[in-house]
């Protein structure tokens, strides 16, 4: 997508890719934490949209394939 913004007091146009990694409300703080740590810029956009409603069998594929982040 093309990308419009103000950056260091500049206006700036570029291309970006947008991700919608989808995860249960309580991993959010991890999955943040991990983009921020692993982005190549020094102050990505980390969003998060709650899914407020959705078809069935993929929300179910959602809650159940994401972990629960304890080391096993």
């Amino acid at each position: 997508m093309t990308s419009v913004f103000r950056h260091l007091g500049e206006f700036g146009q570029g291309e970006e890719w947008q991700l919608l990694p989808k995860t249960r409300a309580e991993r959010y703080p991890d999955l943040a934490k991990h983009l921020l740590a692993h982005h190549p810029w020094d102050n990505p956009e980390v969003s998060p949209v709650p899914i407020a409603a959705g078809s069935e069998l993929p929300l179910r594929r959602i809650s159940t394939s994401v972990g629960t982040g304890e080391s096993a």
